[in-house]
C-alpha cells in the first residue's frame, strides 16, 4: 500500500513552519537595514582579500599586482589597506565543517569591500562533506543583495548590466529542503516584497545614473505565478518612481536561447532577475561574450560588497599541472569594479583601455589554459606593461 503517512506529514508540517518563522526576522532586518556605506568619507578603505582554492590563490596573485599597479600610491599612503583572510579554503571548511566558519566572519566584517576568488563547493560523489555553498553564506551574512554582471559583446553592439538578485528564490533554503519520506522530497523558492524591491532598485538606480533608457525583468512567471509573479510586481512598482525608463519582460528559457537574436534584445540595457535565473542567464551571457574566464561579478549591500571571478576552481587544470596557465582576466576585472565602488572609477578606465588592447586590438598574448601558449604570470606582465605605456 502507498501513501505518505500522518506522522510524516506533521512532520514536514512542523519543519516548513519553522522556516516561516526564522524569515521573518530576517524581513524586519531588511525594512531596517537602509544606511549605505559612503567611501568617499573614510580615511582607510580596508580590502579584505580571499585568495579561494584551486587556481584562486595563483589568479589572486596576479590581480594584486595588477591592483598595486593600479593604486600603490595609495596603498602607501594608508588609503587603501590590503588585509589577507586566512581559513576559507576548503581544507579549513572541511575540518571544521563549517562552509563559513564562525570564527572567520569578525575578520571579514571588519573589512569595507572583499576581493574573493573561486571556492569549492563540494558536491555529492566527489568525496567531501557536503557543505553548503560558503558563496551563498557570505553573500546572506553580508547581505549582498545585488550580484552584477557587466557583459560586453561590441561586434553585437551589446552593453548589458544585469542585476541578480543574490540571497533568495532556490538558493536560500537550499539546504533546508524537507525529505518527507522514501518517496516524495520538497525543495522550495523563496520571494520577499522587500528583496524583490530592494534587487528592482538597485538596477533603476544604475539605470538613471548611467542614461539606460530600458529594465528587461526576466522570470518564468508563466510558470512560476505566484513568486515570480511577485517579482514583476515588485520591479514594476518600483519602476512607477522611473517614468523615463521603459520595462519589459523576458522570459528565462526564451533569454538563454535567443539573447543574442537582435530582434528578442532590442533595447535591452539592464537586467533584473531572481536568484537562479541570473546564475543561469548570467553565466550563459558570459560565455557569448569570451568565456566564464573573463567576466567578473560584483555583490553589493548597503554596507559591504564583495568583487570576485565568476568561474569555478579548474580542477582539471590544477590535476594536470596547468593551474599556472588559467585566464587571470576574471578577477582582475572584479579588481577594476572594486575600484569603481570605492571612488576611483578612473582606475578602471585605465584597466579597461589595457584590457581591450591586451586581449582584442593588439592581442600579442593569448591565454588558452594550454602551455603553450602565455600563462597567468606572462599575460599579467603584458597588461601592467600597457597600463604604464597608457599612462606615460
Amino acid at each position: 500500500m502507498s501513501g505518505i503517512n500522518k506522522d510524516d506529514i506533521k512532520t514536514a508540517q512542523e519543519k516548513f513552519g519553522t522556516l516561516i518563522e526564522n524569515e521573518s526576522a530576517r524581513i524586519d532586518r531588511m525594512k531596517a537595514s537602509q544606511e549605505v556605506t559612503d567611501f568617499s568619507n573614510k580615511e582607510k578603505i580596508i580590502v579584505g582579500i580571499l585568495p579561494g582554492d584551486g587556481v584562486g590563490p595563483i589568479l589572486m596573485k596576479q590581480a594584486l599586482r595588477v591592483l598595486n599597479e593600479l593604486v600603490g600610491e595609495e596603498i602607501n599612503q594608508g588609503k587603501i589597506e590590503l588585509r589577507q583572510i586566512e581559513g576559507m579554503t576548503i581544507e579549513n571548511r572541511v575540518a571544521k565543517m563549517e562552509s563559513l566558519p564562525k570564527d572567520i566572519i569578525p575578520e571579514i566584517k571588519a573589512c569595507d569591500v572583499l576581493v574573493k576568488g573561486p571556492m569549492v563547493t563540494p558536491r555529492a560523489g566527489d568525496g567531501l562533506p557536503n557543505l553548503v555553498s560558503a558563496n551563498s553564506l557570505l553573500r546572506r551574512e553580508l547581505e549582498l543583495f545585488a550580484a552584477v554582471r557587466p557583459i560586453k559583446i561590441p561586434d553585437k553592439n551589446i552593453d548589458w548590466t544585469f542585476f541578480r538578485e543574490n540571497i533568495e528564490g532556490e538558493y536560500i533554503w537550499g539546504d533546508k529542503g524537507i525529505q518527507v519520506d522514501e518517496d516524495l522530497a520538497v525543495d522550495f523558492k523563496v520571494q520577499t516584497k522587500q528583496g524583490s524591491e530592494r534587487i528592482a532598485k538597485a538596477a533603476f538606480d544604475f539605470a538613471r545614473k548611467n542614461g539606460k533608457k530600458n529594465v528587461t525583468v526576466v522570470t518564468k512567471a508563466n510558470i512560476v505565478k505566484l513568486v515570480d509573479g511577485n517579482f514583476i510586481k515588485a520591479v514594476r512598482k518600483v519602476g512607477e518612481e522611473y517614468p523615463e525608463i521603459e520595462i519589459q519582460e523576458r522570459l528565462v528559457d526564451a533569454m538563454c536561447a535567443k539573447m543574442l537574436d537582435p530582434e528578442f534584445n532590442k533595447g535591452m540595457e539592464v537586467v533584473v532577475l531572481p536568484n537562479l535565473y541570473g546564475d543561469i542567464v548570467t553565466d550563459v551571457a558570459a560565455e557569448h561574450s569570451g568565456g566564464l574566464g573573463s567576466a567578473c561579478s560584483s555583490n553589493i549591500g548597503n554596507k559591504y560588497a564583495l568583487f570576485e571571478a565568476i568561474h569555478g576552481t579548474a580542477p582539471y587544470l590544477m590535476s594536470h599541472g596547468r593551474g599556472d596557465y588559467a585566464n587571470p582576466c576574471s578577477l582582475i576585472r572584479a579588481i577594476g569594479q572594486m575600484l569603481i565602488h570605492i571612488g576611483y572609477a578612473d582606475r578602471n578606465e585605465l584597466l579597461d583601455r589595457a584590457l581591450e588592447i591586451c586581449t582584442v586590438t593588439e592581442k600579442k598574448l593569448v591565454v588558452t589554459t594550454e602551455t603553450k601558449d602565455a600563462s597567468a604570470a606572462e599575460f599579467t606582465d603584458y597588461l601592467i606593461e600597457t597600463i604604464r605605456k597608457i599612462r606615460s
